[in-house]
């Protein structure tokens, strides 16, 4: 089992330098400019990291960062405050607020993107892979969902991902020991099952930010003011 989702070896250098952390601002800049026009993400992203000379990690980082101004209007519209989704039902996009949390914990670097969404670096390739931080993760989200009085939580877990069965056993089992009121689904295609909820959804994923119909942003809340691996706009 690997330890945590921390930093990789140079991310002290490609995102802790003033200089650097200037360069990627001045980046996400450029390519939400060029998202709002019409460009596409790939060849915008593409076109920004050659300018500014920003390798495929940096380049991963400002493609989660930018959005073009009318997609940052449309999800900012849908996002609601935590008054608003006490007593209610939480969708988690279960791969996606996991990690994130697993790389919180971890003390690595998160990426604020110009929606307020927190974005991570880490890849699944599809496999996940518990950490030393899963279940302190977890922790998190039920002491979250108790302070809030959630009275329903659903997990939804990409089914084709290789471990995604042991995460539903994991769950199922932590929630029966705690008496939550969870339930763990795994399915072929979670964006869309999660984007056409009508409960209030927890993720960062662009693509459900711009379909789903009410989130909330868990991170922004959960994450430590003091934060010091945090990159933002």
């Amino acid at each position: 089992m690997p330890k945590n989702r921390g930093k990789e070896g140079r991310d002290d250098y490609l995102f802790g330098e003033s200089f650097m952390k200037r360069k990627i601002k001045e980046a996400v800049y450029d390519m939400s400019f060029l998202l709002e026009r019409g460009y596409g993400e790939a060849s915008s992203c593409e076109l920004v990291g050659n300018r500014y000379k920003l390798n495929k990690r940096q380049q991963q980082a400002i493609k989660g960062m930018s959005a073009g101004e009318s997609a940052i209007q449309n999800r900012k519209s849908r996002q609601r405050s935590i008054q608003e989704i006490k007593n209610q039902a939480l969708i988690i996009d279960g791969f996606n607020q996991l990690i994130l949390l697993e790389s919180m914990l971890s003390e690595a670097y998160l990426f604020q993107g110009k929606d307020g969404a927190y974005r991570d670096l880490s890849r699944l390739h599809g496999t996940y892979k518990k950490v030393n931080q899963t279940l302190e993760a977890i922790d998190l989200v039920k002491d979250f969902c108790s302070e809030n009085s959630i009275n329903k939580v659903v997990w939804v877990f990409d089914k084709p991902v290789s471990n995604s069965g042991r995460m539903k056993t994991l769950l199922n089992t932590y929630a029966e020991e705690n008496g939550l009121n969870w339930e763990i689904l795994l399915e072929n295609n979670p964006d869309k099952v999660i984007a056409e909820s009508k409960d209030v959804v927890l993720t960062s994923d662009a693509w459900i930010l711009d379909r789903v119909n009410s989130w909330y942003n868990l991170i922004e809340d959960l994450i430590p003011k003091t934060y010091s691996y945090l990159v933002s706009c």
